[in-house]
């Protein structure tokens, strides 16, 4: 007795394991088909795209993502815990232990699937992947191809409960320390996607932004303003700070506040600018205002033009600047120095800069 209750107990324990285990061996078949395939493209090609920007082989990817849009479509086919955001993260994990050098993020946000896959640092190796339902069946609904690596942040659904997210695409970081960036909110209307807002608009392309956070419906951005006298790479110049709110009732993001730091340099040089323009055009009533000296105006050369190098002053706002000039008839250096009286800045030194 003591023998056929073992062999029973036995059983029991092995059929409950494998039960316990039923769940992850559900289609192992077409999923370590599809790893299969991707190892081998992986291994024969996927590097050499990556090594080559991408742009020699267009189709590698168009099979990679083929692949793993079968394996998302496949386990919400599927339903329960297959369709679970985890289940479809371990699924994709497997893919990138394939291939280190791929990186398969999913969330699920408001009945849609949102996959942020990269491949390569090549455009065409990235790409936003949103799976829902279409004519009652999960299917890819759409797709998103920019440059830069892609970072997904759910959002509440829009008004009706349409399903939106964020994405940011976050380009390769400059020397000088910035980096490129671009925020997207992506909503679902009907059986397809579309881009509904995007700092690209606010901007004009591309921030070059010291840093970057989203909290929730909320986005900060803190960024390098270009303006005339803007020079790369120098220190204390205007920088802007903004942050973005999501307003349900617009359906859409707002400015919330906005933060100037050093904005004296952008106001200063704003002063600098007209004076090169009053030199050029012979603005005689501006020259007098800005350069008040008339010894010193005498100087001046209309072929004086601003040099793109740094400003030197001293202290946070200082007082005194000397900016960088160029004599374009003789190709010579110049430093032009300027003082700030109360809110005026007037000319008070110009001469060859010393060697």
């Amino acid at each position: 007795m003591a023998r056929r209750f073992s062999s029973c107990l036995l059983v029991c324990v092995v059929g409950s394991l494998c039960l316990l285990q039923a769940p992850v061996a559900a289609f192992p078949g077409a999923t370590m088909d599809r790893l299969d395939r991707f190892r081998e493209l992986a291994r024969t090609r996927l590097t050499a795209a990556a090594v080559t920007g991408g742009e020699r082989d267009l189709t590698v990817y168009r099979e990679v993502f083929a692949l793993l849009d079968e394996e998302i479509v496949e386990s919400l086919e599927s339903g329960g815990v297959f369709a679970s955001e985890g289940f479809l993260q371990e699924r994709l994990d497997a893919f990138t232990e394939a291939w280190g050098g791929a990186a398969l993020r999913v969330i699920k946000t408001g009945g849609v699937v949102v996959g942020a896959f990269r491949l390569a640092d090549a455009t065409d190796g990235n790409s936003v992947r949103v799976y829902g339902g279409y004519r009652g069946e999960p299917a890819l609904l759409g797709t998103i191809h920019r440059e830069g690596n892609p970072t997904l942040y759910p959002m509440p659904p829009a008004v009706g409960g349409a399903p939106q997210f964020l994405v940011v695409w976050e380009g390769a970081r400059s020397g000088r320390g910035t980096t490129p960036v671009r925020v997207d909110l992506v909503r679902q209307e009907g059986d397809a996607v579309r881009t509904v807002w995007s700092t690209v608009e606010l901007f004009d392309g591309e921030l070059q932004t010291w840093s970057y956070a989203v909290h929730g419906a909320e986005i900060t951005l803190r960024y390098e303003l270009q303006y005339p006298g803007w020079v790369p790479g120098c220190d204390g110049q205007t920088e802007q700070a903004d942050v973005y709110r999501y307003v349900p009732a617009r359906q859409t993001f707002s400015l919330a506040r906005r933060r100037l730091a050093s904005a004296w340099h952008r106001d200063f040089h704003a002063v600098v600018d007209r004076f090169f323009t009053a030199l050029r055009t012979d603005d005689g009533a501006a020259l007098a205002e800005l350069v008040p000296d008339v010894r010193l105006r005498a100087r001046l050369s209309s072929s004086l033009a601003p040099a793109p190098e740094c400003d030197a002053g001293e202290g946070a706002a200082p007082s005194t600047v000397s900016v960088a000039a160029m004599l374009s008839a003789e190709r010579r250096p110049w430093a032009l120095t300027f003082h700030r009286a109360g809110s005026a800045w007037h000319l008070i030194g110009a001469g060859p800069a010393i060697p």
